[in-house]
């Protein structure tokens, strides 16, 4: 989700040079809403938006409260029905409540699916290229406003402005590339005997489910409703409760370009919300990106209603690297692979298998390029690593470490508490950047997804035996090999357990090509042209040009 760079690659060393005005003051933005009022007329729906959108450039870490509705159907925000079971979200660069987040219902469940449900059955019957011109505005809309989205999402989710940015370009190049799609849906033609013939017509689901992360919410969110979308479905999205704010922003966007009002819903809540969605009778199919527990239950649920089910899932990635590599770039894509989005991603390379002959020179240099990463402000364009999701995820991410320290791994740099000097954010969910040495693979830091910025080394002689170490694991989401010998790259890709392996890269996923996991990392693709045929199913119709034959 993402956690992959698309068709703009996701270089952040690179993005030094990008600069983004900011101003000083603080400002404090809250919506101003009567006590007995349960939804927004969408004229004033938009205008919230906008003016939480519009505000973003004056912002500052540590200034925003969001307390507008975060739920949308019926093409408008929507007050939650009670606010009793209130949730804090918190912004992580300060520990800040940043907004509440109400948990829906039954009911509230109910009144989106079937706000979707009427859209559904409009937008199924528009032609593929009306679709995609609605789908071409909304990412039009979405590269304007590009800034002001990726800084709110910064202040929800504590990754830094530049990655951010390039988080927002993906979802606008997603919806972008599926409306391409949507007006070439074809089926196909088969001639049989006698004159008679048949066809296959691609057709629409209903309404779709997509249960997005914390890592990357506005991209996961576009990069499930993008092709939902372009196949003639509804969607109804629930984000994580962690990170419930720009998910309603891309609805309001999809408003604006035209959809009808309904068709992409997004409701609040945790683990309760997402079973009465995956539940639900008029539901035909669940995108669900997240961990594998979670994905067990998701899929146990759906399958009482046989549902379609997509799951991204996690991932416990092996990254080798080989001693003819390049190591300068060998040394880059083991940053990538380990410290995007704080190293809060699924794909990411953590198990970096380095053969003996180089493994004093890599450490050498990769050590002195973790220690160099700027750790702070996650909104000031110089930040190379933001804050963790939660205050209980970063003491998890650092109890590995300690673990990995008791288990007789090595710690070369970080693996602490970083405490910015910026005194407002003393209270943040900081630690450094980690690389740990003398791993093994029986290792808990080896064997289990830790989801943090902590890079496990390991030494390997040989090619076998490398293989064979690389995929014990009950994951496959993502692989990775660097080496000059070509022939060798593509040997290891083809042995290797994964749904992606990147040669002389790391974390690289255009939306043209397809993502998603092999064993335990789930099953089913998002992004590239095979999506369509997880968002759509196929009718075949026999047609009869002469007599029928009759055996009776």
């Amino acid at each position: 989700m993402i956690r992959r760079p698309g068709a703009v690659v996701r270089l952040w060393w690179m993005q030094a040079a990008v600069k983004h005005r900011r101003r000083r003051p603080d400002v404090h933005f809250a919506s101003s809403l009567s006590a007995g009022s349960e939804t927004f007329q969408p004229s004033s729906c938009l205008k919230m938006a906008q003016s939480i959108l519009d505000a973003m450039p004056g912002a500052s870490t540590g200034t925003v409260q969001v307390s507008d509705p975060l739920n949308f159907w019926g093409g408008q925000r929507v007050k939650p029905k009670q606010e009793k079971n209130a949730e804090p979200v918190f912004e992580p660069a300060t520990g800040r409540v940043l907004c509440q987040m109400v948990p829906c219902g039954s009911q509230e469940v109910d009144e989106a699916i079937e706000s979707a449900n009427s859209a559904y059955l409009k937008w199924r019957k528009m032609a593929g290229m009306e679709r995609a011109r609605v789908m071409l505005e909304a990412a039009r809309i979405i590269r304007e406003k590009r800034e002001k989205i990726a800084k709110l999402e910064v202040i929800n989710n504590g990754k830094s402005i530049t990655e951010a940015l390039v988080d927002i370009d993906i979802a606008w190049q997603c919806i972008e590339y599926y409306a391409g799609l949507a007006g070439a849906l074809a089926g196909q033609h088969v001639q049989l005997p006698g004159g008679a013939f048949a066809y296959t017509r691609r057709e629409p689901l209903g309404v779709c489910v997509g249960i997005g992360a914390w890592n990357y919410p506005f991209q996961i969110a576009a990069w499930k409703s993008a092709p939902a979308l372009a196949c003639g479905n509804a969607m109804v999205f629930k984000p994580s409760p962690f990170t419930p704010v720009t998910a309603v922003i891309l609805a309001e966007i999809y408003k604006e370009a035209g959809v009808p009002d309904g068709l992409f819903c997004v409701v609040q809540g945790g683990a309760e919300t997402g079973t009465i969605l995956c539940q639900h009778p008029k539901v035909a199919k669940v995108s669900f990106t997240g961990s594998v527990p979670t994905g067990k239950k998701v899929m146990e649920v759906s399958a009482k209603g046989v549902k379609q089910v997509t799951l991204e899932l996690g991932g416990k990635s092996p990254l080798i690297i080989f001693k003819d590599c390049d190591l300068e770039n060998a040394v880059r894509g083991a940053l990538m692979a380990n410290f995007l989005t704080q190293g809060q991603v699924c794909c990411n390379g953590t198990r970096v298998f380095v053969q003996k002959d180089i493994m004093p020179q890599f450490l050498e240099k990769v050590v002195k390029r973790t220690e160099a990463i700027l750790v702070g402000d996650p909104l000031l364009d110089g930040t190379r690593m933001g804050a963790l999701i939660t205050k209980p995820h970063l003491e998890k991410v650092l109890g590995f470490v300690s673990q990995a320290k008791l288990q007789g791994a090595r710690v070369l740099c970080g693996g602490e508490p970083f405490v910015p000097s910026d005194p407002k954010l003393k209270n943040g969910y900081f630690m450094s950047p980690c690389v740990l040495d003398n791993c093994r693979d029986d290792m808990t830091c080896v064997k289990e997804e830790i989801f943090g910025p902590v890079m496990s080394v390991l030494p390997f002689d040989t090619e076998e035996e490398v293989i064979k170490r690389a995929n014990n694991t009950t994951f496959g989401l993502a692989s990775g090999v660097f080496t000059r010998d070509v022939s060798r790259a593509h040997r290891v890709a083809e042995n290797l357990e994964a749904g992606t392996c990147f040669i002389n890269n790391y974390n690289i996923s255009p939306v043209e090509v397809p993502f998603g996991g092999y064993k335990m990392s789930g099953f089913g693709r998002e992004n590239g042209q095979v999506t369509i045929e997880y968002y759509s199913q196929l009718k075949t119709v026999v047609v009869e040009m002469g007599d029928v034959d009759n055996y009776f």
